[in-house]
Order: structure tokens, then sequence, then C-alpha cells
């Protein structure tokens, strides 16, 4: 569940970012397409698919990049929302982590 809802906290972060909350442009830019390549795995964390799991945590490294470059480069609010992405970025690849490693070690046995 910490996946999910850091994927969405991405989502949404991403879209309120770059249409109302620190725009690079006002009245909002088309920066905020970036978070679609996110909406693409919701399905596939909401059904548990391993594989999923372990492209969604290396994808996560380049909203993170983003975030990083944009917490030193952008003058407030728009460092302080790179600084969430950030911290997001971390718990969506932690979770993603943790939750490859626990099926590795425990497999799902069908039938």
């Amino acid at each position: 569940m910490l996946a999910v809802g850091s994927l969405l906290g991405l989502i949404v972060l991403g879209l309120a970012w770059e249409l109302w909350l620190a725009p690079i442009r006002p009245g909002g830019s088309w920066l905020a397409l970036k978070v679609l390549p996110l909406c693409l795995p919701l399905a596939g964390l909401l059904k548990n698919r391993m594989y999923t799991y372990r492209w969604v945590s290396l994808m996560v490294w380049l909203y993170f990049t983003e975030g990083a470059v944009r917490a030193y480069s952008d003058k407030a609010p728009g460092n302080c929302l790179a600084l969430v992405e950030v911290a997001l970025c971390l718990s969506l690849f932690a979770a993603c982590a943790l939750h490859v490693r626990w099926r590795l070690k425990n497999p799902i046995k069908e039938g």
C-alpha cells in the first residue's frame, strides 16, 4: 500500500505543482504531462504484479533526479515541492524494494 500511496502522491504532486502551485509559466505548463508515465504502473501495483514493482523501482529514479535538481535550482515554493518529490520517490523505491524482497523470500504458491 505504501507503493500505491507514494505513486498516487507523485501523480497528484506533479499535476498540482505544474498546473497551480509553482508552474514554470503562469497559468500552468505542459510539463504536467510528466505524470503520464506514472499512471501506467498503477494497475500493476494494485494487482500486486512483481514485474511492475521491479520496473517502477527503476523508473522512479528519473523523478528523483528531477526533484534533486529542482530542489537546488528552483526558488520557493518550487524547491520545497521538489523536496517533497524526492521524499515520495524514496518511499516508493523503498516500498518496491521491500515488496520484491519479501516476494522472493516468500513465493506465492499457486494451485
